[in-house]
């Protein structure tokens, strides 16, 4: 008999094939029990709400970048020299997997077609990483270890001078033609962002 960790992460597995293939909306809750070779598509409701909750497992599953944020608590006392790297790290590596890359463009192209779509992705994949790192900011001002200003810049800001690096390695290869390896372009980009954020003597 399947142990239940098992028969979840087959479903997860099965979901995750099926997103990459048909997207959010082909993939129907009957045809991932099929292809995790689950009996009743009702069984997949012991373990997930909805379809929608299905895809935040699947998001948490196989993006390192929300693996990274497990323990979201014991990460606001760490100094952003150790966190913003180690995010980073996990951001970049997470449209290495190939079949992230193939959600990422299904994703986008229905996002376009239909918000809602859209919505449920950012909420539950990008969303969270933007709202920890607003979150992970504003305790670091406190702490003394970043100069006031405003957290929702910022968080855009770090995320934002690591997406021409995961475009290039992803969708644009022709960005990445200087060479320029991901560990490279976090280091500076680490440097940069927390140069602009020292407190002031």
């Amino acid at each position: 008999m399947v142990e239940e960790a098992d028969r979840r992460g087959e479903i997860l597995d099965a979901a995750l094939e099926e997103f990459a293939e048909k997207g959010f909306r082909g993939a129907t809750i009957k045809s991932i029990a099929a292809a995790a070779g689950v009996a009743s598509p009702a069984l997949i409701y012991w373990y997930f709400k909805d379809k929608a909750d299905l895809l935040e497992a699947v998001l948490g599953r196989h993006l390192p970048i929300l693996q990274a944020m497990y323990d979201a608590e014991g990460l606001m006392d760490r100094p952003p020299e150790e966190v913003l790297p180690m995010l980073g790290r996990a951001y970049l590596d997470t449209l290495r997997r190939p079949a992230v890359q193939r959600i990422a463009r299904l994703m986008a192209g229905e996002a376009l077609r239909r918000p809602e779509i859209a919505d449920i992705f950012v909420k539950r994949g990008p969303g969270r990483v933007l709202a920890f790192l607003r979150e992970y900011m504003a305790h670091q001002v406190a702490l003394g270890r970043l100069r006031p200003h405003d957290e929702r810049a910022s968080a855009r800001a770090f995320i934002g001078m690591l997406i021409p690096q995961a475009v290039g390695n992803v969708f644009l290869p022709a960005l990445a033609t200087d060479g320029l390896t991901n560990d490279e372009h976090l280091e500076a980009c680490v440097e940069i962002f927390l140069y602009g954020l020292r407190p002031k003597p």
